[in-house]
């Protein structure tokens, strides 16, 4: 066969493979989530099984908290501006509390009207279990910590992506240098790749 037909069947089918594989959601790890039951801002029960089926974000804070947590917080509620600006709506944001014996949900409430969020319906602030409930399911299901001090609460600062299924398939800084447009760039690939199947 002459090299310039072997060529014109060639490159055709490579660019066919080259789009295949651009555009999807590609995830940088896949840690399943342990079932856990929480309480919310208005006093509601929230589980895991609440949030699946829908793409989520989740945070790591607690109110007391005088420095990672405010900028992770004004962070996350600046991430949801910028989704609501390009128009993505099936998501939720869920803030772990990691001082749970202290924040109780009116605490939760008051605090997250504090930064002003742009759509607070969209987000669990979460309280209602042990504080070694909340430390196992820190390293078990997100692999960051959660150690409770004397005086403090010491924990991850990262912002973890959550697909529909209940898998955390990335991580992203939080308190500082945040990557937004990659963020929303991810979030915005994962719903369409899910609303797929």
């Amino acid at each position: 066969m002459p090299k310039k037909i072997l060529l014109s069947l060639f490159l055709p089918l490579m660019l066919l493979l080259s789009a295949c594989s651009m555009g999807g959601f590609k995830p940088d790890h896949k840690y399943k989530i342990e079932s856990f039951d929480s309480t919310n801002q208005h006093n509601e029960q929230v589980s895991l099984d609440d949030l699946k089926g829908t793409v989520w974000i989740a945070q790591f804070v607690f109110t007391n908290c005088d420095n990672v947590c405010l900028p992770m917080m004004a962070n996350m509620a600046d991430l949801q501006k910028q989704l609501q600006d390009e128009g993505i709506e099936d998501y939720k944001i869920v803030s772990f509390s990691v001082d749970p014996e202290f924040d109780s949900p009116e605490v939760l409430q008051d605090y997250l009207e504090a930064f002003d969020p742009v759509d607070p319906s969209k987000w669990e602030m979460l309280t209602g279990y042990s504080q070694e409930t909340i430390e196992n399911l820190a390293i078990g299901s997100f692999k960051t910590f959660v150690t409770k001090t004397p005086n403090d609460v010491i924990h991850g600062s990262g912002f973890s992506l959550v697909n529909k299924d209940g898998v955390s398939v990335k991580t992203y800084n939080g308190a500082e240098d945040v990557p937004y447009d990659q963020m929303v760039k991810d979030i915005k690939a994962l719903i369409k790749e899910e609303a797929k199947s």
